[in-house]
């Protein structure tokens, strides 16, 4: 159990690397997302043939991945595009709502009761998400986007732990990746009609940003996501999460001089994001602890 929740929290600080690279690399978010998807799919396709560890699955299997990898690909998209809107702080807090969400979906989906004290955790969560920017009315797209972005994720996150429980995780990321890649690039003409993509290629400093985002934001990453969900619950998984902004923000502090939005409000929100995150952990591993 300890092993399980160490693993969360590696992967939310890795996490917490993604909004700043995603506002370093100068591409638009959608031609990001793609370049990301591409080369994790490669690198991913090449480490499991060369270990001899490539799975082959029918297709309908290959579908239900790839359907999952696609929900992940569109809440990237968001997620940067709230980002390259706004700027990191904006994006990686509205990132903290993931919780609501899966609150409000994973009951629906999963067919079982709603949950008083899962909403009572993510209206802290929302609190704190006003109190750090009291919706801004510079900010409103970014917010918009991001909002989008975490119903995304929270979507993604049930779905990854539906599908995961019967197939190999690395195996199932590869697919994940190939899925997106295909969704997205068959979308990326409509996208270019209402959103100018500009450069579709990296250039300069892009591309060693771009390599980190993919061998340790991405693979890494989503592994660490699929091995955590399939033994902690998403809902735990997604409101740890909202510890992502403090590593994200800490880091465009210094990069992007964000500190120039921070204010009382700001430390008060940033607190109930971390109690909201503490109080959830705690009342799970009791919960379990009981269960035994």
């Amino acid at each position: 159990m300890k092993k399980d929740y160490l693993l969360l929290h590696l992967s939310v600080f890795i996490a917490g690397f993604t909004g700043v690279l995603g506002r370093l690399i100068t591409l638009d978010s959608a031609i990001l997302v793609w370049w990301r998807m591409a080369a994790a799919a490669l690198l991913m396709w090449a480490f499991l043939a060369i270990r001899k560890d490539l799975n082959r699955y029918h297709f309908k299997d290959i579908l239900q991945m790839g359907g999952v990898g696609m929900l992940l690909c569109l809440h990237w998209v968001f997620f940067y595009a709230s980002i390259k809107a706004s700027n990191v702080s904006i994006g990686v807090v509205c990132f903290s709502l993931v919780g609501f969400f899966t609150a409000l979906f994973e009951p629906i989906i999963n067919k079982h009761r709603f949950s008083g004290r899962e909403f009572l955790f993510s209206l802290l969560t929302i609190l704190g998400i006003y109190l750090i920017f009291q919706f801004d009315a510079r900010y409103r797209l970014g917010i918009a986007l991001g909002v989008v972005s975490s119903a995304l994720y929270a979507l993604f996150a049930i779905a990854n732990q539906r599908v995961g429980k019967h197939y190999e995780a690395k195996n199932m990321l590869l697919w994940e990746m190939v899925g997106g890649l295909i969704g997205l690039t068959c979308l990326i003409p409509l996208y270019n009609i209402f959103i100018p993509v500009g450069r579709l290629y990296p250039v300069g400093l892009d591309y060693p940003y771009l390599a980190f985002m993919v061998v340790v934001c991405t693979i890494g990453l989503c592994l660490l996501q699929i091995i955590v969900l399939q033994k902690i619950p998403a809902f735990t998984v997604n409101l740890t999460y909202n510890l992502e902004p403090v590593y994200s923000i800490i880091l465009s502090m210094f990069i992007f001089s964000e500190y120039k939005e921070l204010n009382f409000s700001f430390c008060i929100g940033i607190a109930l994001i971390i109690i909201s995150v503490v109080l959830q952990t705690w009342s799970e591993i009791r919960r379990r602890k009981i269960k035994a």
